[in-house]
């Protein structure tokens, strides 16, 4: 599982399709937000925390369809269901990897982006720990609906149809909670909440999409 977990990470730094395309599109989308809405500072500073959300929400969704993807058309995935290695296993490796090399990135170039919409300094380090919190979640509900849509052709509109609508309480709690500490408020609850929907997805989807890989390479 190790050995899978670190092979991921190698092949989507090296390639560039998780690690650098994220990043990429996530630069942009913040950058043209500006150029979209012209010089108002105050503006840009009450929209900041669902622009910056929203964009690493879409970011995360650009890799999804690799996560299992291009193991499917090489047949790794055939080989890994025949080792001991359970799909439970595979999926949590898989997971973990794209959280590592498109969650984490996202999450650390968000305070700094954050600038570019008029976030201070404080906001911004509510806004890292807020992505830290959720990204495990958009990670983990990604990689089980690629697992849902493993081997359908042309599945991209399928598995963002399916993701979207679950990827919408990680959003409004990420927002919110930025959204209050730039106010000045209190936003424990809303980081709590975003990390009880990471962790019942890593207590709960392993399973489902163990049974999602049994049934689609059986």
């Amino acid at each position: 599982m190790i050995q899978l977990f670190l092979r991921d990470v190698g092949l989507s730094v090296r390639s560039g399709g998780g690690f650098g395309l994220a990043l990429i599109f996530y630069l942009i989308v913040v950058t043209l937000i500006p150029f979209a809405l012209g010089p108002d500072q105050a503006g840009l500073a009450i929209i900041a925390p669902g622009v910056l959300w929203l964009g690493a929400l879409l970011a995360c969704l650009l890799s999804l369809d690799r996560i299992f993807g291009l193991d499917y058309e090489d047949g790794t995935l055939d080989l890994l269901a025949t080792s001991p290695l359970p799909p439970e296993a595979v999926y949590i490796a898989k997971a973990a990897a794209h959280w590592l090399t498109t969650g984490l990135p996202l999450s650390l170039a968000a305070p700094v982006l954050g600038v570019l919409l008029n976030l201070d300094f404080e906001t911004g380090k509510v806004l890292c720990l807020s992505l830290v919190l959720g990204t495990p979640a958009l990670s983990l509900i990604g990689a089980f609906c690629a697992s849902l849509t493993l081997g359908v052709k042309r599945g991209g509109l399928l598995l963002s149809l399916l993701v979207l609508p679950l990827y919408v309480p990680s959003l409004i709690f990420g927002a919110q909670a930025v959204r209050l500490a730039g106010q000045g408020l209190a936003y424990d609850v809303a980081l709590v909440l975003l990390s009880a929907i990471s962790l019942g997805a890593a207590a709960i989807l392993p399973f489902a999409s163990g049974a999602a890989l049994r049934i689609n390479l059986r």
